[in-house]
């Protein structure tokens, strides 16, 4: 683990870029909330909104992003109001609680501006219960929410805007469907019953804490589409929760809440987070653990007692997850990967065309934003299979099975990667024999993908032309991923 997060590749520094900026950024906003008179209630919820426009706001273009974050206080200022006012009702806050829960998940179908301001809901919500916020303080929370946003903007659009120099990043789509056959109404529903069950029990265990368990719901949710999924993260977030609360002991409980020390390791946290979240969210979630320890430090309720019961109610949220996904609508793993291996394979077709369309001197043809495509779909891929390669899995068989297409579609990305440098370069000539290796994968692809089981073509020489070389390359790979893909029902993994 400690490898994963350390030695993963960063290309072009983006996680370290990300991060460096969200310090920035949120550090920026607490001053502003600070010179503004603003105490720290308010400095806490301001420093949550800049957070979250900058962690959640992942629209593929800098105007979309903009757009988004101008939307976030139109969203969470009316869910802050009523949580405030519904402070001293009980019912009637935790059925709205729900009702926020299961809205916010079924935005995600709209994107990632539908994703992000729900999140930004839930979260608004959510801080509402960790501070006790009453109607009394709406004005200053509005203002710190107003104050974070902006400051957060400034930061990320003007100050240092690094994405204005990168092309837009590719956001697949959900898999497709209507009512009830869509994933994210699905999840909707989940969320909505896991969370009803975490609200229960975790008022049963603390009165006064109870919200802990519904937000550990909420965020196993996240970046999910399938019950295997939505297990791993649930048992991720656990070990998370874990670690850091064994680090609360080591270092939060000592401090004693004092300011300069905790703001330094608040700053700490706030860059593991930010880092830490496209690699692991076993080591992001160390981190958010050990940032909520140092606020409670701050806020003087910080103790051993505390910690247990945070460790207790994020079980309980993490029970809730997984019955609802177990037993509510379920989405099964096998259909989820099929969706997403099968997009991938189509896109490995597109991006071999483009750049054979690029060689055979094409002025239009451009393969970079299909390879980028690629990636994201690779992406989803593995998170997708990761409950099959998961340690605690005890299937060996489909295990292996599993591993073994990953390895293979990486293969395939490499060798489109390889073609596409040769499609870029202006020397390159087209080989007639180019348009017959393209059009035999694009025959494999729809033999994969259609679920056929005719043979696939498998070259066995090597030619000389770099182009025509990783065209066999892919070639080869995609008729071994011909054996995986086509195990008998029960354990195959495209088609199940």
């Amino acid at each position: 683990m400690l490898k994963r997060m350390f030695v993963a590749p960063d290309p072009g520094r983006a996680r370290l870029r990300f991060a460096v900026r969200a310090v920035l950024g949120i550090g920026l906003a607490v001053v502003v909330c600070g010179l503004a008179g603003h105490s720290l209630a308010g400095a806490v919820t301001g420093s949550l909104a800049a957070l979250l426009a900058l962690f959640t706001v992942t629209d593929p273009t800098v105007r979309g992003q903009a757009v988004t974050t101008a939307l976030l206080p139109a969203v969470g200022m009316p869910v802050l109001a009523a949580a405030a006012e519904l402070h001293d009702h009980p019912v009637a806050r935790d059925l709205t609680f729900l009702a926020v829960v299961g809205a916010g998940v079924y935005a995600r179908r709209w994107g990632p501006r539908g994703h992000s301001l729900g999140v930004f809901a839930f979260m608004t919500f959510f801080v509402a219960q960790f501070l006790h916020a009453t109607p009394g303080q709406l004005p200053e929370l509005y203002a710190a929410v107003l104050l974070s946003v902006l400051t957060a903007a400034v930061v990320r659009f003007g100050l240092w805007c690094y994405e204005r120099r990168l092309p837009p990043a590719p956001v697949p789509a959900p898999p497709a469907g209507t009512g009830l056959a869509r994933v994210t109404t699905r999840q909707a529903v989940q969320a909505t019953a896991g969370a009803g069950f975490a609200l229960v029990v975790g008022q049963l265990v603390s009165g006064q804490r109870w919200y802990w368990a519904v937000g550990a719901t909420w965020w196993i949710f996240v970046n999910t589409a399938s019950r295997g999924e939505t297990l791993v993260r649930g048992f991720r977030r656990v070990l998370g929760t874990v670690i850091g609360i064994c680090l609360g002991f080591l270092v939060a409980i000592p401090l004693h809440g004092a300011p300069v020390p905790t703001a330094a390791l608040v700053a700490a946290c706030v860059f593991g987070i930010f880092y830490t979240a496209a690699v692991s969210y076993t080591w992001m979630m160390l981190w958010v653990t050990l940032l909520a320890e140092l606020l409670y430090g701050l806020l003087g309720v910080l103790s051993p007692g505390l910690l247990a019961l945070r460790l207790a109610e994020t079980g309980i949220g993490a029970l809730g997850a997984a019955l609802a996904v177990l037993f509510v609508l379920p989405v099964t793993t096998h259909a989820t990967t099929d969706a997403w291996i099968q997009r991938a394979l189509r896109c490995v077709h597109a991006c071999t065309a483009e750049a054979a369309a690029r060689l055979a001197g094409s002025a239009t043809a451009d393969p970079a934003p299909r390879v980028a495509e690629l990636e994201q779909l690779l992406g989803r891929v593995r998170l997708s299979v990761a409950p099959l390669v998961h340690p605690l899995n005890p299937m060996p068989a489909r295990k292996a099975r599993a591993r073994r297409v990953l390895a293979l579609l990486d293969d395939c990305a490499r060798e489109v990667r390889g073609l596409v440098a040769v499609a870029a370069d202006p020397e390159a000539s087209h080989d007639a024999r180019l348009a017959a290796a393209c059009w035999r994968v694009e025959a494999a692809v729809e033999a994969l993908t259609a679920g056929r089981a005719e043979s696939l073509h498998r070259p066995a020489e090597a030619p000389a032309e770099p182009a025509l070389a990783h065209l066999h390359g892919l070639e080869r790979a995609l008729a071994e991923l011909a054996e995986p893909l086509r195990k008998p029902s029960g354990s195959r993994l495209v088609g199940a």
